[in-house]
Order: structure tokens, then sequence, then C-alpha cells
């Protein structure tokens, strides 16, 4: 068992639950439904609509209305995970499979 080391370390738990609630009604759906709320919820169209920007937006949605507590996150090098930094862990928290489909190809309109 690792026991919390820092003060910071304390909120974890409430940052990931969070950002994994965000990402939670992603997973279901399918990539041009992740476009669709992602567009929806950032009420912005992806301009330039690149991989890299998808991957921006998708961060974006998954930190939307989440109190960081000092936690740092970004996507994982694959793009298949949120990783929070910045304790004395780390925590990579899953985007799912649509999510990744998402951001690796633009939703054909």
């Amino acid at each position: 068992m690792t026991a919390p080391k820092t003060r910071k370390d304390l909120a974890l738990a409430p940052v990931a639950v969070e950002i994994d609630r965000n990402l939670r009604r992603l997973r279901a759906k399918t990539p041009s439904e992740v476009d669709y709320e992602v567009s929806l919820e950032l009420d912005k169209p992806a301009i330039p609509n690149t991989r890299e920007m998808r991957a921006e937006r998708l961060l974006m949605v998954a930190l939307r209305g989440v109190d960081m507590h000092g936690w740092d996150a970004g996507l994982t090098e694959d793009l298949s995970a949120v990783r929070l930094t910045g304790g004395s862990v780390s925590l990579d928290i899953a985007i799912g499979a649509s999510a990744m489909e998402f951001i690796a190809e633009p939703v054909a309109v």
C-alpha cells in the first residue's frame, strides 16, 4: 500500500474521480458522438482540426470544472490516458477507445 507522503497526495483521489466522471460519459459513445460532445461542451469548433488540437480539446473536457489541487495533468504519449503528476506518485486515467479514435482520426462529416 502506498501511503500519502505530502498534503497534496491527499487530494489525488478527488481530482481523479472528477476527471474520471468527465471522461465516463464519453467512453460509451462513438468517435463521432465524442466529437459532437467535445464541440458542444467547449462551444467552439476545432480549428485547425489536427490530431494535436483534438487531443488538447479532449483534455480540456476531461479537466473541465475540476479543482486540480495543485496536480498537473496531460495526456500520455500514446494518448490513451490522462496522467496526473506533481505529488509523490502519478496516476493514469484511461480515456477510452472511442476517445482515442476521436483523437487519432478526424470524424467524417
